[in-house]
């Protein structure tokens, strides 16, 4: 009989502290935009408080795998965290691309769509990876789910070249810093998808967490601590994807 297999050894999950303390920062940033949703009403802020939500729990089982041999052997609990982890990106670029949307007043349609299909992409690789290592139809599958996340981060990146060039020519200087960020916002996302593309072939490399906490957990803890400096979110909306009251 075969001995289990210690999932957190095998992708390299050593530290619980550290998804300790990102799990205890996500904690408060959950708490601020779901106060944030109740003013706002909103599906940009309402994928922010998604997205914090999935991080933290997400943390906890990556810290549940490092700290526990017996969790560490439950494939189930392993894809669950990897599938949080994946998914949650979706919010993230979202509410980058959104709120620049907003103020560019474009169509975000096909954005969507790209977001959906990298998502549903991302999930079913993952599960076809974690059951057998050697599945190719997996590996295709969140090869194209990543390639699918870097387009769209480029696509966010240029437009947010263009908010700024845009909101440049006006006097106002909280639309001038609010554009900074989400430039600063931009590099964060390109970075992070930069190093994913980067260490697509090597999964030992990817799951390095003394690369993967500085290159993929701290950029998205920036961006999300970005998102809610004050009045970097407009307080209403006009569009059609205000939430109903």
């Amino acid at each position: 009989m075969s001995s289990p297999i210690n999932y957190a050894k095998l992708f390299g999950f050593e530290s619980v502290a550290a998804a300790g303390i990102f799990a205890a920062l996500y904690a408060p940033l959950t708490v601020w935009f779901f106060l944030l949703l109740i003013r706002h009403r909103s599906y940009v802020v309402f994928t922010l408080v998604i997205f914090c939500q999935i991080r933290f729990v997400a943390f906890i089982i990556r810290a549940i795998l490092a700290g526990s041999k017996t969790a560490a052997e439950n494939l189930d609990l392993f894809i669950a965290g990897e599938v949080l982890f994946s998914v949650g990106f979706f919010g993230l670029l979202y509410g980058a691309y959104g709120l620049v949307m907003d103020r560019l007043m474009r169509s975000r349609i096909f954005f969507h769509l790209g977001l959906s299909t990298g998502v549903a992409l991302g999930i079913v690789g993952i599960v076809e990876t974690s059951n057998n290592t050697s599945s190719t139809i997996g590996s295709v599958f969140r090869k194209v789910s990543v390639i699918i996340f870097v387009v769209l981060t480029v696509l966010q990146a240029y437009q947010t070249v263009n908010l700024v060039i845009a909101e440049r020519r006006g006097t106002s200087f909280g639309a001038r810093h609010g554009a900074l960020i989400f430039m600063l916002i931009a590099i964060l996302l390109l970075l992070r998808e930069i190093f994913i593309v980067a260490t697509i072939g090597s999964t030992a490399q990817q799951n390095n967490e003394h690369l993967w906490y500085p290159l993929v957990a701290l950029p998205e803890l920036l961006c999300i601590i970005l998102y809610a400096v004050p009045g970097l979110i407009p307080p209403k909306r006009s569009d059609i994807y205000n939430l109903p009251k």
